[in-house]
């Protein structure tokens, strides 16, 4: 990786070097670097662009790192990312994409992965989307994560757009078994004419099972958000949604639930909140000899971490 791309891997990962255990770090559509494990294993696909991540049965205190870096203006693509954990498996995935766009060509990552978590295993994953650059062209990213969870598995999920992606079409969606859990965690920060779209639909499908997704967003400037959240209680299970949002300047956001039992014993729940900063909270800060807009900053900071 050159010196852009070395920053953008910096912001997506925390790491200023490569790091240990599994990775496979892509750069402009192209495979950089790789590493496997004896329990973990990166095959690259034959019939279209993507890798396959396997994890084996029993796996424990183990990472993959998968980011993908940008530094091409007009580069675009659509990536497939499989990944087959284990029985009793328990790993930590890293991903996210990092665009440096300094040309007037639009630069865009599709990225689709899907999940096959095995019975009992657990996945914590972690996928941070950036942009930058200093051309007119734009930044896309449109992820979409497809998540099959088997008895008694476990995943969390944590997905956070850190800044500079001009649109986005964000789409989770899962099915559990029994017993299986997920907890899904998405933080955006929007601003000047950028646009992002969040889907998430979740079908719990066996008794014991339960989903908590919660959204934290702050639109600046002229941007807009929209955000659905299908939540469907097939059987004895516990659901909750909740989206919470700052709205600043001119901007725009939406929130649309839709809560769904089909069995008497489904326990379901959203909530929503959508509001400007409190005039309260900026005059407490600024006693403290803050600006107001040092205030508003770590208002933002605070909310979004």
């Amino acid at each position: 990786m050159d010196k852009i791309q070395m920053e953008l891997f910096e912001q997506l990962t925390g790491l200023h070097e490569i790091p240990q255990g599994a990775y496979n770090i892509r750069a402009n559509s192209k495979k950089d670097s790789r590493n496997t494990t004896e329990n973990i294993n990166i095959v690259t696909k034959e019939d279209k662009d993507g890798i396959d991540i396997y994890v084996k049965p029993g796996t424990k205190n183990e990472s993959v790192h998968i980011p993908v870096v940008i530094s091409k203006t007009g580069l675009e693509e659509c990536v497939y990312n499989d990944f087959h954990i284990g029985e009793g498996a328990d790993v930590l995935i890293v991903a996210g994409c990092g665009i440096h766009n300094s040309g007037d060509k639009l630069s865009k990552h599709d990225g689709i992965h899907t999940f096959y978590i095995g019975k009992n295993a657990r996945v914590k994953y972690v996928e941070k989307h950036y942009g930058k650059g200093d051309g007119n062209g734009e930044n896309v990213m449109n992820p979409t994560t497809i998540v099959n969870i088997e008895e008694g598995g476990f995943m969390e999920m944590e997905t956070v757009q850190i800044k500079g992606i001009d649109s986005t079409e964000r789409v989770t969606s899962a099915k559990l078994d029994k017993d299986a859990k997920i907890v899904i965690t998405e933080r955006i920060m929007t601003h000047g004419k950028q646009h992002a779209t969040t889907r998430f639909n979740v079908d719990m499908n066996g008794d014991g099972s339960s989903a908590n997704v919660i959204s934290r967003s702050v639109a600046r400037d002229d941007s807009r958000q929209t955000f659905f959240s299908v939540i469907n209680g097939n059987a004895k299970c516990n659901g909750h949604s909740e989206c919470d949002a700052i709205i600043m300047d001119n901007a725009k956001i939406s929130a649309i639930p839709e809560i769904t039992a089909n069995d008497l014993e489904a326990s379901l729940i959203h909530e929503a909140a959508i509001g400007k900063i409190a005039g309260e909270q900026l005059i407490k800060l600024q006693t403290l000899g803050l600006t107001e807009q040092e205030a508003e900053e770590q208002i933002v900071n605070g909310f979004l971490r």
